[in-house]
This record gives C-alpha cells, structure tokens and sequence, in this order.
C-alpha cells in the first residue's frame, strides 16, 4: 500500500499553499510595520547593507571584512526587535507561521521527511486499510469482560493493562506488544484501542493484516516500473512510510503465504524498525512453539527479546457475542 502519484502531489500541493499562505501573511506584516513604524524599516535596509559591503570586501581579499558582523547583525535585529515590542507587537511579528516550524511547509527536513508528512501519509494509507471503521467500537472504556473468567480473564485483564501502559508511556518509552492467543479472544480488537488512543495524539499509525503487508512488500521489491509513490525524484527509498511511521500492527501473523522472501523480509522489517526505535504491534493466533518453528530462531529470538507478550484465551468472542444476540 504506497501513495500513488496523484496522492503524493496533493501531499505537496497542499505544503505549497501553507507555505505560500504564511509568506503572504509576513510578508504583509512587514509592508505594515514599515510604514507605521519609524526607523525600522531603515534598520532592516542598514542589515542588508552591511551584509553587502562585507560580502564585497571578503571576495576582494579583505580577510577582515566579515569579523565582527555577525555581532553588528545581532545588535540591529535587537533594535528591531526593541522597536517591535515598543509598538505593542511580539517580538517574532515578522516570523511567518508555519504549520510545521520543523520543515516550514515543505514536507522536508535534513533531506528526510518530516514527521508532518509521515502523518499525512500515513492518514491517507491508513484510510486505505479500512481500519478506520474499527475503531468506532475500538475504545478502552468499552471492553467488556463478559465473555471471559477465570484464568481467561486474568490474562484479558493483564493484557489490557499492558495496552494501557503502551499508550501512556508511548512518549517516554520504547515498547513493542506481540499479542497471541486463541482465535477471537480480542486481540485485534486491543490493537485497534490501542490504535485510536494514538491516533488522537497524532502519532502517525499504520496497520496492515499480515497477507496484506507481505503483498504490498512483494510488490516494492518486485515492481520495476519506477512509477509508484511519486517519489522518484527524492532520496527515500520506497516503502519508507513502513520504517519511519510512530506505531505499525500487523494483524494475523501465520495467514500469508510463508517462504523465504515473507520470511526474510519479515525479519528485515522488524530489524529496521526495532534499529529506529519505532515501536511494533502484531497479533496473532499461533501458539510461541508455532512462531518458532515458523519463523525461525533468528526471527523468534527478535521477538522474546524485543517485545512485551500478551497472552489470551477463552471462547471465540464474535461467536458469542452472535449466540447471545440471538437468544
């Protein structure tokens, strides 16, 4: 699931326009302030001049010319900024207000993207996975333990203070949740709380059933045609949305076709994202023995040693919920 080019140019469209928009808006600001503000408009001509001038004279070889200027700047950015304040205006009036002051609108920072865009991305990918429709029913106060006891309820409750904890302590520390069970026993359902938890905060979330991520992983190594995403003409790679994204689920861990490329790029997925601390939640109705023996040692051992388990068991939950619906 990757932005297709119409998707990312809209993506662009929409940082040009904010940019434009907070340009203008300084840009009229300044036209103001240099009217009705005397002197000002003469301190900002006398920076440029002297910026000029020094520039001049080191290119002729003066090796003098430019010692001291940067303090002579400050000093005159600091009348003006005296000048402003005086007139009842914040000092950085003349700032333009960027939705995002990290890559000030452009979707870019340091030559990757910024965490804005991964955003907007990821709301776009994440709208494409029908996930959204989950989450009008996902939500920590509406659990119900009705359909579990004993020790099928100590684990559900277990499990959902271990949920709780990662969307409280998701800021502060890096945490990746593997929750396994038998089917139905509300797996997805805690990935999916957890899911609009964070998406509430703003934290970029994708989620991809296992069989869906390991197609869409097919299809950026295998696909040669260089027109996908939009992203031919910058430097990151394709399918970094999955990498650098705050939170990715992968639902159902054991239905996709299970070979060396699934299993290696599985491993090669979690290795990367465990390398960014970007934290990871899958699900799934294999047993630890049947992970194992699927996944290999090397992927198994990754996972003991990178995330918290969550344990549940009891009755298919959807069949319940069903029968009891219909008594």
């Amino acid at each position: 699931m990757r932005l297709s080019n119409v998707q990312y140019d809209r993506i662009m469209k929409e940082y040009d326009e904010d940019r434009m928009s907070a340009e203008m808006l300084a840009d009229e600001r300044k036209a103001y302030i240099f009217s009705h503000i005397d002197g000002f408009k003469e301190l900002s001509d006398r920076i440029a001049s002297i910026s000029l001038e020094s520039t001049k004279r080191a290119l002729s070889g003066d090796k003098s010319a430019l010692t001291g200027l940067s303090e002579r700047i400050l000093e005159l950015n600091r009348q003006k900024e005296q000048l402003l304040i005086s007139n009842g205006f914040k000092a950085d009036y003349l700032i333009p207000e960027y939705k995002c002051p990290v890559c000030k609108d452009t979707g870019y920072s340091d030559g990757h993207k910024c965490r804005c865009f991964i955003q907007k991305e990821s709301a776009i990918l994440y709208d494409q996975s029908g996930i959204r429709s989950m989450l009008s029913s996902a939500d920590f106060n509406k659990l119900s333990e009705r359909y579990y006891s004993g020790e099928d309820l100590e684990r559900f409750r277990e499990s959902r203070q271990k949920s709780l904890n990662f969307v409280n302590k998701f800021d502060s520390d890096y945490q990746n949740l593997l929750f396994y069970g038998t089917v139905g026993t509300g797996k997805s359902m805690l990935s999916s709380c957890i899911a609009g938890e964070l998406l509430k905060k703003n934290h970029s979330v994708l989620y991809f059933s296992s069989a869906t991520l390991m197609d869409e992983l097919a299809k950026s190594t295998f696909d040669k045609s260089g027109s996908s995403s939009g992203r031919s003409d910058n430097p990151i790679q394709e399918g970094e949305f999955l990498y650098d994204c705050d939170l990715l689920i992968i639902d159902d861990l054991g239905t996709e076709m299970t070979n060396s490329f699934t299993i290696s790029s599985l491993f090669t997925l979690l290795n990367e994202r465990f390398l960014r601390k970007r934290p990871v939640i899958i699900s799934t109705n294999l047993s630890l023995e049947e992970l194992q023996s699927r996944y290999t040692d090397r992927i198994f051992s990754r996972l003991t040693g990178e995330f918290t388990f969550c344990r549940l068991s009891g009755p298919d939950i959807r069949i319940a919920h069903k029968f009891v619906n219909d008594l």
